[in-house]
């Protein structure tokens, strides 16, 4: 992997990250750009705990554009956008319109490829391991940032999901603060080291391992299934089998083999509902330990990949129940799940 920092015209970074080592990318960014003015705060909710980040200034990003308009297409044919390059392989860059900035944190773009139409389950086991090595090194460079305390890389995939940009990208955030799923789950992991005296991700792991039936993949270093209460119709944990908090952590064989099984899940999802359904929607998020609490080396990275897609024309809406009280009601078992996710591996 070769990685070229670099400018855009307002003074926001941009990184490419590129297979080949001689490649050269010194192309400038010629947009007469003004800075970007954001308006990012941070709220805390005195009655839940938690923290809303309130950013007006998002309500003028770019949305839906016509594909010869993309900002996130390589620059060609006299049409500059975000990526001065006129190819490239993987390009990071710090969002025009953060949800989080300055003091608040920050946000940034992941560009899985040039190619407008493909999906990130269309790339090469190759590609998608340039694309870890991405998000690891971003994870490393944001960690170091003053005021950081976690690093959440994730990727919402169509429009029924709220995407905005149909290019292949997903997006990181570096928050201000430990996000409130993961005190949660660092809650849990105390509690039941104190009750049991071991960790709970192992037990989890070992528990779905021991029962067999929501494993939707098992290989030399990683583990996918379906959680035994999970929240979304069809939704698999993806797990190093060697327990590590982020993805700075992981060893050498198991970022080897991550491109092939998470492709083979995400060619999975897009199999669920049939031939001839369109792309299945869905959110990819990966948890990673905050980065000061002391409960971090119990934590352990993982993947939760989901859908919003119940069935075929259907979807999931956190309705009252789920957004009113957060108590979500899952429409199909977990067991089924697991079952149709073999039931559409790729021969």
């Amino acid at each position: 992997m070769k990685k070229t920092p670099t400018r855009l015209a307002d003074g926001r970074e941009l990184v490419y990250y590129d297979l080949r080592d001689d490649t050269v990318r010194d192309d400038p960014d010629p947009r007469p750009l003004d800075a970007v003015a954001t308006t990012s705060e941070i709220r805390r909710d005195p009655l839940l705990g938690d923290s809303v980040a309130v950013a007006s200034h998002r309500q003028g990003r770019t949305y839906h554009p016509p594909a010869d308009e993309c900002p996130l297409c390589p620059s060609a044919g006299g049409r500059h956008t975000e990526i001065p390059a006129p190819d490239y392989d993987v390009a990071v860059f710090e969002n025009r319109f953060p949800s989080l900035a300055g003091d608040s944190g920050r946000c940034e773009v992941v560009c899985f490829t040039s190619d407008h139409d493909a999906s990130f389950a269309d790339l090469t086991e190759e590609q998608a391991a340039l694309v870890l090595e991405a998000w690891t090194d971003r994870t490393a460079e944001l960690s170091e940032q003053p005021g950081v305390e976690q690093v959440f890389c994730f990727e919402n995939r169509g429009a029924e999901i709220g995407v905005t940009l149909g290019h292949p990208h997903g997006q990181i955030y570096a928050y201000p603060f430990t996000t409130p799923r993961t005190e949660r789950m660092l809650d849990s992991l105390a509690a039941h080291h104190a009750g049991t005296g071991r960790n709970l991700f192992d037990d989890v792991l070992a528990r779905e391992a021991a029962d067999g039936e929501r494993i939707v993949l098992d290989t030399g270093h990683w583990t996918a299934f379906v959680p035994y209460a999970a929240h979304w119709p069809y939704e698999v944990h993806l797990y190093p089998k060697r327990r590590v908090p982020d993805l700075r952590a992981l060893d050498d064989a198991a970022r080897a083999e991550f491109g092939g099984v998470y492709l083979e899940l995400l060619r999975r999802f897009d199999r669920i509902f049939g031939e001839g359904e369109p792309p299945t929607p869905y959110i990819s998020a990966w948890h990673q330990a905050p980065l000061r609490d002391p409960r971090r080396g119990g934590f352990a990275l993982h993947l939760e990949l989901f859908t919003v897609r119940r069935t075929s024309g259907k979807l999931k809406f956190l309705a009252g129940s789920e957004s009113g009280m957060s108590v979500f009601i899952n429409d199909v078992p977990p067991e089924t799940a697991a079952r149709r996710l073999r039931e559409v591996a790729s021969t």
